[in-house]
């Protein structure tokens, strides 16, 4: 299996902290996002990741260098124009499309993971939940505080999305009742989802799973509330996730 890490974001939410570093190197109790988050992906028996870059990205490609990539097989894709996360991830497609298909003869699926959280997400029954379903794509979400919601019917499949300070909904398929959750960060795609990405540039993925929804496919939510989970968007954040690391909260 293969994995992709969003890492190519601005981080100004991090500074000073990403001043003179991008935020995948902004380390956690003595260790970078970057490596954090590879490694853990590492656990789960992956060896080939992409990485996306852009600001100051050739610190990225230093960094991986020095460590050897950790042991796994790892490309950079640098972004001149930061893409978002559905353009980095089209830009990244050649990457999952070279042999893509298993022993099964089946699409083998990847792991989109943003370098910017933590967590102990099982991804072995994240994968698992994935095949079953036959999911276009998977989303880990929780039931918890977010400015941002995706909606789910009571089969877990995303219906659509709440927004804003009004918190007004935005459908995709007429469904009662839906409840909202907060997106993770962690996704299991198939391969086939670049044949229906027909955006180009700049452009956001979940947009894409929404556009698609409307067109009828799949995008399932997997319940991670039991799972420890943090964003690591801000300064305090990256405090709080260093003492959550140093009791053991996670990995």
């Amino acid at each position: 299996m293969k994995a992709m890490v969003l890492a190519a974001g601005l981080g100004t939410r991090l500074r000073p902290l990403t001043d003179e570093r991008p935020k995948a190197l902004v380390e956690v109790a003595g260790r970078t996002m970057l490596e954090i988050t590879l490694e853990r992906l590492r656990a789960f028996s992956i060896r080939d990741a992409i990485v996306n870059a852009h600001h100051l990205a050739g610190q990225i490609g230093a960094y991986l260098e020095a460590k050897q990539n950790f042991g796994m097989r790892i490309e950079i894709s640098r972004e001149d124009v930061l893409l978002d996360t559905g353009g980095g991830l089209k830009k990244a497609a050649h990457f999952f499309l070279d042999g893509r298909s298993d022993s099964s003869g089946e699409d083998e699926p990847f792991i989109l993971h943003n370098v910017d959280v933590i967590s102990a997400i099982d991804l072995q029954r994240m994968v698992e939940a994935h095949r079953e379903t036959g999911a276009l794509a998977t989303l880990a979400v929780q039931k918890r505080e977010t400015s941002r919601y995706l909606l789910f019917d009571e089969c877990m499949r995303l219906c659509g999305r709440r927004s804003g300070r009004d918190g007004k909904d935005e459908w995709t398929r007429a469904t009662v009742p839906a409840e909202p959750l907060a997106f993770c960060g962690i996704h299991v795609i198939s391969p086939r989802i670049f044949s229906l990405i027909s955006e180009e540039g700049i452009f956001s993925i979940i947009d894409v799973y929404l556009r698609l929804t409307r067109a009828g496919e799949q995008i399932a939510g997997f319940r991670a509330d039991q799972y420890y989970w943090r964003d690591l968007g801000t300064v305090e954040s990256v405090r709080q996730g260093a003492d959550d690391i140093r009791r053991g909260a996670v990995g």
